[in-house]
């Protein structure tokens, strides 16, 4: 979903403003640049959630939900309009198409490093409480 926001918030900042298609290679490069932090840090905090996640009760599961879906649009333009209005649409561009990037990482590659995990460890993980933005997710698993 995170994706999917951010790739519309792109597509319509480059078909609704002209500013946003200017400094082409600083844009290419910056989105280059977050490419690369979550391939290389992604799969550590992946494994750092699955080497510090604990053992839960049965009835703990369910403890840390998940951002619900209809705040991730809303996140996007919070982040994107601020940006977009002091730095130029350009920057509101770097804000998408980041928030794409991100969402990807999620869906395509950090999932993978999780479910590897979970085959290496024989037990599902689960979101718990205590998840929070610029920390990571928290996990656990059930117990036996």
């Amino acid at each position: 979903m995170l994706a999917g926001c951010g790739l519309l918030g792109s597509v319509l900042l480059l078909f609704l403003t002209e500013q946003s298609r200017r400094w082409p290679l600083s844009t290419t490069g910056q989105l280059a640049l977050v490419a690369g932090l979550l391939a290389y840090f992604g799969p550590r905090s992946v494994a750092k959630a699955a080497r510090e996640a604990r053992e839960l009760r049965r009835e703990d599961l369910g403890s840390g939900e998940p951002t619900p879906l209809w705040q991730l649009p809303l996140i996007v333009v919070v982040l994107t309009l601020p940006v977009g209005k002091l730095a130029g649409w350009d920057a509101g561009l770097r804000v998408t198409g980041g928030c794409a990037l991100v969402g990807l990482a999620q869906a395509l590659l950090l999932e993978r490093r999780v479910a590897q995990a979970e085959r290496a460890g024989g037990h599902a993980f689960h979101r718990i409480a205590g998840s929070r933005l610029g920390r990571g997710t928290s996990l656990g698993y059930a117990g036996r």
